[in-house]
C-alpha cells in the first residue's frame, strides 16, 4: 500500500496525469446540451490540473534523476519511453500556466451561452492541444514523438478555424496546415537518419552522437526546417501571422506563448544528442536568429491590425531565442564556456519570458476586441477611459516585451548583451560584438511598434462607434492577465531567482560548460541590477504619488485650449498608426512591400476619397503563392484524365500493368 501511494505521489506521475487530465476536460461538454456547465467544468479541471502538475514540474526541474517510463504499446518501432528531465520539466512550467489562464479567460471572452454552436469543439481541442505540449516534452521514442506532434498540429489547426464561416479564417488554416505538415515531412526525415545512425527510434542520449558524418549535416538541416517552421524561424514562418491574428484570442495565447517553443524544444534536445557541434551550426542559427528578429519586428511596425502587430513581434522574439541558442553554439563549439553560458541563459530565461509577456498581450486583445468589436488600430483610440484596469495591464505587457526595466524582458536581454560584449577581448568570435547594436535596432523598433499599439487603442478620442462605448473586461478576463502581470515584474525584480530556474535545464543542456563556468558572478550582476531597478520602482512610486498628493491639495480649473483655429477637434485630426509607424516603415519598405493607394485630387472643390496602406506577406504573397500557381497552371492538364468515367479508369489500370509486366520482361 505504501509503495502504491509513494508511485501515486511521484511528481513525475503527477505531471503526466495532470496533462492527461487536462486533455480530457473538455469531454463532458461534447454530450451536455445545456450551455456552460461543460465549459465551467473543463476550466475547473485545466485550473486544478495545472496546479498540481505546476509544483510536480517544479521539484522535477531541480530534480538530478530522469524519470523514465516505458509504455508497453506493441508497435514495432521499440519501446515507447516517456522521461521527464530538467529540459522537460522547465518546458512544462509554461505549458501549465498558460493552459490554465486561458482556460479561466474563455469563460469571459468566448462565454458558451453566446458561442453554444463553437464553444464545444474550442474546449475539446484546447485541451488536448496543451495535453499533447506536455506529453511531446517527455517523449523518448521517434514514432511516439511524431504521433503526439500530429495530434498537437492538427488540435491546433482546428483551434485556428474556429470561426470557419469567414474567408480569411479559412484561407489561414490553409496556409498553416500546408506550412506545419512541411515542417512534419522533414522530422519524418529527421527521426529516420536518427534511427539509422543510432540503429533505434528511441532518442539518443546526451552526447552519444558525433557531428563529423556527413548524415549528422542533413540530422541538422531536417531538425532547422522541422522544427524551426513550427517555432516561426524567418523563413519558414508564413503560417504565423494569419494564424495567430485569426484564432481566438486565448488560443492566439496558447499558440505564441507555448507552441511556438515546441519547436524550439525540439531543436534544443536535437542538439543535446551532439558532443562536438561544428561553427557552421552555431552560425546558422545566430544569422537566422537575428535575422528573424530584426524582419519580424519591422513586419510588426508595418500592420494596422493589432493581432497580426503580435504575431509578427513573436517572430522577433523567437529570433532573439534562436540567436541566443546560436550564441550558445558557438561558444561550446570555440570552447568558450562564458559564451556559452550566457548565450544559453539568456535563451532559456527569454523563452520563459516570452511565455509570460506574449499571453499577457494577447489576452488583453481579446479583452479589446470583446469591446470594441474590432482588431483595426485606426479604428480604435480612447479607450483607457472606459477600460483603465486593462489599459494599465497591458502597458505592463508592451514595457515588458520592449525589454525595458523593470519588468522581465530586460533581463534575458541584458544576458545577451553582456555575452556579445565579453568578446572584445576575444580573438576569434569578436564579430559577435556587431550583434549588440542588430539588438540595440530590435529593441528601438520594438519600442515604434508597442508605442503604435498602446497609443492608437488607448489614447486620444475614439475612431469608430465601437470604440466610443467600451466596456471594462470582467474579472474572468483581468485575472489572467493579471497573473502575467506579476510574474513579468518578478522576474524583473527578482532577476538572480528566475537565473536559478533555468539552471537545472542548462546543466542538462550543455554539462560540460556549466561545470566550468560559475553562475554566482553573472547572479551578482543581476542582484545588483534587481537593486537598482527597485530603486528605480520606489522612486517612480514616491513621485506619482507625490503628484497625487499635490494634485488633490491644489485647486483644479479646465479651460478650453487652442483648437487650431477649429471651434472643436475631431478624431480625425489625431494622429493614427499607420501615420505614426509610416516613416520607420519606409526604411523597409524593400521588404514590407507596402501595398499604397493614394487618392488622386484635382479640382478646387475634389470630392470625399480614400487612403489606404496596407503591408503584404511579402514571402507568402510574392513568391510561394505564384510558385503554387505556376503548379498549378503547369500541371492542369492532368485534370483531364481525372473525368469520372470508370472504364477509361480501368483502361489507365489495365495499361500500367501491361507497362510494369513488360518493365519486369
Amino acid at each position: 500500500m505504501f509503495s502504491v501511494l509513494q508511485g501515486v505521489c511521484d511528481p513525475a506521475v503527477v505531471a503526466l496525469v495532470a496533462a492527461l487530465v487536462i486533455g480530457c476536460a473538455g469531454i463532458p461538454g461534447l454530450f451536455l446540451r445545456s450551455p456552460g456547465p461543460g465549459q465551467m467544468f473543463a476550466t475547473c479541471t485545466t485550473i486544478l490540473a495545472s496546479l498540481a502538475g505546476l509544483p510536480a514540474a517544479l521539484i522535477l526541474l531541480f530534480s538530478p534523476v530522469t524519470t523514465t517510463f516505458i509504455l508497453d504499446w506493441g508497435l514495432p518501432f521499440g519501446p515507447c519511453e516517456l522521461a521527464i528531465d530538467p529540459l522537460s520539466a522547465f518546458f512544462l512550467l509554461p505549458i501549465f500556466i498558460v493552459a490554465a489562464a486561458g482556460s479561466l479567460f474563455a469563460l469571459g471572452y468566448w462565454p458558451a451561452k453566446e458561442h453554444r454552436a463553437t464553444e464545444r469543439g474550442l474546449t475539446f481541442f484546447y485541451g488536448i492541444l496543451a495535453a499533447s505540449m506536455a506529453i511531446l516534452v517527455t517523449a523518448r521514442n521517434g514514432a511516439f514523438f511524431l504521433m503526439v506532434w500530429e495530434i498537437m498540429a492538427l488540435s491546433a489547426y482546428f483551434l485556428l478555424v474556429t470561426e470557419h464561416e469567414r474567408e480569411d479564417v479559412r484561407r489561414a488554416g490553409t496556409v498553416y496546415l500546408i506550412a506545419t505538415h512541411t515542417g512534419s515531412a522533414a522530422l519524418y526525415v529527421l527521426f529516420s537518419l536518427l534511427a539509422a545512425q543510432s540503429g533505434s527510434f528511441l532518442l539518443p542520449a546526451a552526447g552519444s552522437l558525433s557531428a563529423l558524418p556527413p548524415l549528422a549535416m542533413m540530422i541538422a538541416m531536417a531538425t532547422f526546417i522541422g522544427f524551426g517552421a513550427k517555432a516561426g524561424i524567418m523563413p519558414l514562418h508564413i503560417w504565423l501571422p494569419s494564424a495567430h491574428a485569426n484564432a481566438p484570442s486565448h488560443v492566439s495565447a496558447m499558440m505564441s506563448g507555448v507552441m511556438l517553443k515546441m519547436g524550439l524544444y525540439g531543436i534544443f534536445r536535437t542538439l543535446t544528442f551532439f558532443h562536438d557541434p561544428p561553427l557552421i551550426w552555431g552560425m546558422v542559427l545566430t544569422v537566422a536568429g537575428i535575422s528573424s528578429a530584426l524582419l519580424g519586428i519591422a513586419f510588426a511596425v508595418a500592420q494596422r491590425d493589432m493581432k497580426r502587430l503580435l504575431a509578427c513581434s513573436s517572430i522577433e522574439n523567437i529570433g532573439i531565442i534562436t540567436t541566443g541558442l546560436g550564441v550558445a553554439m558557438l561558444g561550446i563549439s570555440s570552447h568558450n564556456a562564458p559564451l556559452a553560458y550566457l548565450g544559453m541563459a539568456g535563451s532559456l530565461l527569454h523563452i520563459l519570458n516570452h511565455s509570460f509577456f506574449k499571453p499577457l498581450l494577447f489576452l488583453g486583445s481579446g479583452a479589446i476586441i470583446h469591446a470594441a468589436g474590432t482588431r483595426e488600430m485606426n479604428l480604435m483610440g480612447g479607450l483607457a477611459k472606459g477600460m483603465p484596469r486593462s489599459a494599465l495591464l497591458f502597458l505592463i505587457g508592451s514595457v515588458a516585451i520592449c525589454g525595458i526595466p523593470p519588468l522581465n524582458g530586460f533581463v534575458s536581454e541584458f544576458l545577451l548583451y553582456f555575452g556579445f560584449f565579453s568578446q572584445i577581448q576575444a580573438s576569434s568570435l569578436v564579430y559577435l560584438v556587431l550583434l549588440a547594436p542588430l539588438l540595440a535596432l530590435v529593441g528601438g523598433l520594438a519600442v515604434v511598434a508597442f508605442t503604435k499599439l498602446y497609443s492608437s487603442v488607448f489614447l486620444g478620442t475614439p475612431r469608430s462607434p465601437g470604440a466610443a462605448h467600451p466596456h471594462e473586461a470582467g474579472f474572468a478576463m483581468l485575472c489572467p492577465m493579471g497573473l502575467f502581470t506579476l510574474l513579468c515584474l518578478l522576474v524583473g525584480l527578482l532577476p538572480q531567482q528566475a537565473l536559478r530556474l533555468v539552471a537545472p535545464a542548462l546543466q542538462s543542456f550543455m554539462p560540460q560548460v556549466a561545470a566550468v563556468v560559475n553562475p554566482a558572478e553573472y547572479a551578482f550582476v543581476l542582484g545588483r541590477i534587481s537593486l537598482m531597478v527597485l530603486t528605480l520602482v520606489l522612486i517612480v512610486v514616491a513621485v506619482t504619488l507625490l503628484w497625487w498628493w499635490r494634485v488633490g491639495r491644489s485647486r483644479v480649473t479646465s479651460a478650453p485650449t487652442w483648437g487650431c483655429g477649429y471651434q472643436r477637434g475631431t478624431a480625425r485630426m489625431q494622429y493614427v498608426g499607420t501615420s505614426f509607424s509610416e516613416l520607420a516603415v519606409s526604411v523597409f519598405n524593400g521588404i514590407i512591400r507596402q501595398r499604397v493607394k493614394r487618392p488622386v485630387l484635382s479640382g478646387l472643390f475634389p470630392g470625399s476619397s480614400h487612403c489606404a496602406d496596407k503591408p503584404s506577406e511579402t514571402l507568402l504573397e510574392r513568391i510561394i503563392a505564384p510558385l503554387f500557381s505556376l503548379a498549378g497552371v503547369s500541371f492542369a492538364f492532368l485534370r483531364r484524365l481525372q473525368h469520372g468515367q470508370m472504364h477509361v479508369y480501368m483502361i489507365y489500370i489495365f495499361a500500367t500493368l501491361f507497362i510494369l509486366m513488360l518493365w519486369a520482361h
